[in-house]
């Protein structure tokens, strides 16, 4: 902080007014209101020439195009040297690509976690190294990208909204990835929507912000205990939140939007609540407000889409929405820290995946089916849960 409070100083010498008298300088500038107001006027100072740029990328789909191949990917270590997935990605191809969160690790390097300072520079020095991995810029040119964060491309291990550098954060995200002109560069958080598709084919792809507004979670009173390893679920009643006001708001509006297949991607697990890790369980409040909101809205065909594990999942469950709901959790790209896994929620289907993988979201429109998969990093289906249109209420 003591470097964030020099450059707010810094900041107000140059930013007020000015006058000369007898060739001295006066120097008049308004007393901050709190250190976080000194951090969005340094930050306010800093040009977006100075932050790292994604190479160019493919324009997402035209909004009446029919889309059926959707690939989802998350936690990928830019340091890394290889990560086959992202080139089985490019050959495969897709009509969009969403990554997830974790897109790259800023809050570490090579020597392990680094406490990120007021500048950020780890965190502009992942993207920067992301950018020029011919792995990536393969799939960048290949397939159109949106796009979400979690906590290793915010800026530090499992943070929310207490975390003070977030604002130059959110910068660094949307230049990145080319959305500081966007809807989404206009207001607070990196949260956005877009729709593909005439109507009886429309997709609508939702992408959360799970770090900027949520509060803190609940620690754990048995470290590493199965089933409590970080976190343990908070009381009912305890008025944390995860996506805060005015993303909730614009959520309730758009599940109002009209769409035959709405998939919602959450950088964090949304169903699964065997786990002590972050997810939306350790908020059951809020993510009983998740499903009450789909159910209250009435909309139709929610898929969840996931990542942040370092394994995937397949999910579904009958009774938290008006049908059966399902997830598909894809992680990670090059993150892989086991062969097999034993976690078995109530809800799964099937075993976890934890080597290296990506996932997919491929909608038959004739056959009225979605196939949701997980892929080895050669591109091999490992796991999959076919869905009818019907189990998730489109008609």
């Amino acid at each position: 902080m003591k470097r964030a409070f020099l450059a707010g100083a810094a900041l107000f010498a140059l930013s007020g007014c000015i006058t000369e008298t007898g060739g001295i300088t006066h120097i008049f500038a308004p007393k901050p209101d709190s250190a976080q107001e000194a951090l969005d006027l340094y930050y306010d100072t800093i040009p977006d020439s100075a932050l790292p740029k994604a190479p160019a990328g493919m324009s997402l789909p035209a909004d009446d195009a029919v889309i059926s191949k959707i690939l989802l990917a998350s936690c990928l270590d830019e340091e890394k040297d290889e990560a086959p997935a992202l080139m089985s990605m490019a050959k495969e191809g897709g009509d969009l690509l969403l990554m997830i969160g974790d897109n790259v690790y800023g809050d570490r390097d090579g020597r392990g976690y680094v406490n990120n300072q007021a500048d950020l520079d780890e965190v502009k020095e992942s993207f920067a190294d992301l950018a020029a991995r011919e792995d990536f810029q393969k799939v960048r040119a290949t397939i159109p990208m949106m796009v979400s964060w979690d906590d290793h491309d915010y800026g530090a291990n499992d943070a929310g909204k207490e975390f003070p550098f977030r604002g130059l954060a959110e910068r660094i995200h949307e230049n990145f990835w080319g959305l500081q002109d966007k809807d989404v560069g206009q207001w607070p958080g990196t949260y956005y929507a877009r729709s593909f598709g005439p109507e009886g084919q429309r997709v609508q792809v939702i992408m959360l912000d799970t770090r900027f507004f949520r509060s803190a979670l609940t620690p754990t009173d048995d470290w590493g205990a199965k089933g409590k390893e970080r976190y343990l679920p908070a009381p009912s009643g305890s008025m944390q939140d995860m996506l805060g006001t005015a993303q909730w708001t614009w959520l309730e509006n758009q599940l109002q939007q009209p769409a035959d297949i709405r998939l919602i991607a959450s950088s964090i697990q949304v169903m699964p609540t065997t786990h002590g890790w972050e997810a939306w369980s350790t908020m059951p409040d809020e993510r009983q407000r998740l499903f009450d909101l789909v159910s209250t809205t009435g909309a139709n065909g929610v898929v969840f889409l996931s990542g942040d594990r370092h394994a995937s999942y397949l999910y579904e469950e009958d009774g938290v929405l008006p049908y059966t709901a399902h997830e598909l959790t894809a992680s990670s790209l090059n993150v892989a820290f086991a062969t097999e896994t034993d976690e078995m929620d109530a809800r799964q289907v099937g075993a976890g995946y934890p080597p290296e993988n990506f996932g997919a979201v491929e909608i038959d429109w004739d056959a009225r089916r979605i196939d949701l998969k997980v892929k080895d990093n050669a591109g091999n289906t490992v796991r999959q849960n076919s869905l009818a249109f019907d189990e998730i209420g489109v008609q």
